[in-house]
């Protein structure tokens, strides 16, 4: 048989695009496309159509009774953003039990500057927004955009130590994780209690079937969405808690260990080279297939489910749902009057917890407890570096989008929020580039 790949016309097209989605950049540079798209279609001619797509119905009917009625904006931000959360609960488990959160010396650095780049963003807006409904937004520049951040960072290339990377990536989970609380319980609305308690026995059942080690995906995922999600939706908790929450059930473990994964595939290579192949025909025997499934269940089995989902998942999220979620949401009208802009703080307080909060928390609270020697400085970290990451987390985008739809349901204070986010993402986004490149230099 050929022992050379048999590439197609095909594999000139796919190839391309598969190095693209294995970019980490890619995901924040499709982002970042997709808002200036968002931008266009609300600034153009075109902005009637894409509100009257985005303000469409539809729902379940089911003896004339219509369930789960919401617009495309409303489904976009419950349904395809509760699959973004899903995958930000699952990458805050894979970290807590063996990646940069597990070593608690390593990660209480980062910890304790996301805690500091929540508190101190906050505090800034409330200073600016200290009563009324303008105050709801709190919340929203207490978020880090782990895309946009890291997509702005790889740029720099190898010029950027991994420890900054590492440093950034675990701040920006931490960040996520402290965001999801804050939605739980600060961004819910009222609570149907019967419904949440279905929710969290269904949610028992998933954890007791990880307990007792069933490991099919079709179990967590029927449990998950048609039980956990759904009910969370009904009763007024928000329903990405529910994905964070059912995300947290997945298996992390495998039923064989690598040295026993290796042996089988071992003989399991051996008896397939030992085959006697098909004589011209490109097919395979029945004796190679069986023993390419018993490849593929022993692959299967080395492979944690949470891992499995996560890899699978991925780019479906940042080249699919994290684009159309910015597509929805980034679309403001930049023909807006100046005074009504200013008309209350919403803008500024955005913008100033985004661009001052972030940095003076993630810095300050850094150089405190290393000071303090509780946390250790990473290598290759110094007080220069150290600003340009705070300012790279002062880009704030899909999650304080997010937030400023659960916090405000009025558009105009939507809109001043908005402004007050892509402004200081910008600015932040651009001082830290700059720093960390003459830092590299």
């Amino acid at each position: 048989m050929n022992n050379t790949y048999n590439k197609k016309p095909i594999d000139k097209i796919v190839q391309p695009m598969q190095r693209f989605i294995q970019q980490e950049k890619s995901g924040g540079l499709l982002l970042g496309i997709s808002v200036i798209l968002a931008l266009i279609l609300a600034n153009t001619p075109l902005s009637h159509v894409y509100h009257e797509i985005l303000e469409q119905s539809f729902g379940f009917r089911w003896n004339n009774e219509t369930y789960f009625e919401y617009n495309i904006h409303h489904w976009i931000n419950d349904g395809l953003m509760s699959v973004f959360f899903f995958v930000v609960g699952l990458e805050l488990k894979r970290e807590i039990i063996g990646g940069e959160l597990s070593n608690v010396r390593k990660a209480l650095l980062p910890i304790f500057a996301a805690i500091g780049g929540m508190v101190v963003p906050a505090i800034i807006y409330i200073i600016f927004n200290p009563a009324g409904e303008p105050q709801k937004g709190w919340g929203i520049p207490m978020a880090t955009d782990i895309a946009f951040a890291l997509g702005v960072l790889y740029l720099l290339g190898n010029k950027i130590p991994l420890a900054l990377k590492v440093f950034l990536t675990a701040l920006a989970i931490v960040d996520d994780l402290g965001a999801v609380l804050v939605i739980a319980f600060f961004y819910t609305s009222e609570i149907n209690m019967t419904f949440l308690l279905v929710g969290l026995f269904i949610l028992l059942l998933m954890y007791l079937g990880n307990r007792l080690g069933v490991r099919s995906i079709i179990f967590y995922a029927l449990l998950g969405i048609g039980g956990v999600w759904t009910c969370f939706l009904v009763s007024g908790v928000h329903a990405t808690i529910a994905a964070v929450l059912a995300a947290f059930t997945i298996p992390a473990d495998v039923n064989i260990r690598e040295n026993v994964f290796i042996d089988k595939i071992k003989a399991y290579l051996e008896r397939f080279k030992n085959i006697d192949p098909q004589e011209n025909t490109p097919t395979l025997t029945n004796e190679q297939l069986h023993v390419l499934e018993k490849m593929n269940e022993a692959t299967l089995a080395a492979t944690p489910p949470l891992q499995r989902l996560e890899h699978a998942m991925h780019p479906a999220v940042s080249f699919l749902i994290i684009p159309i979620f910015a597509i929805a949401n980034a679309g403001v009208s930049l023909n807006i009057d100046i005074d009504k802009l200013f008309v209350n703080n919403i803008a500024i307080g955005t913008a100033m917890g985004l661009l001052l909060g972030k940095v003076i928390g993630v810095v300050g609270f850094s150089v405190l407890f290393i000071k303090l020697k509780i946390a250790k400085v990473p290598e290759g970290m110094n007080i220069r570096n150290l600003f340009g990451l705070g300012f790279l987390a002062s880009i704030g985008f899909t999650m304080s989008l997010f937030i400023t739809s659960l916090a405000f349901s009025h558009e105009e204070f939507q809109t001043q929020a908005k402004i007050g986010i892509f402004a200081a993402s910008l600015i932040g986004g651009i001082i830290g580039y700059i720093i960390l490149n003459k830092t590299s230099k």
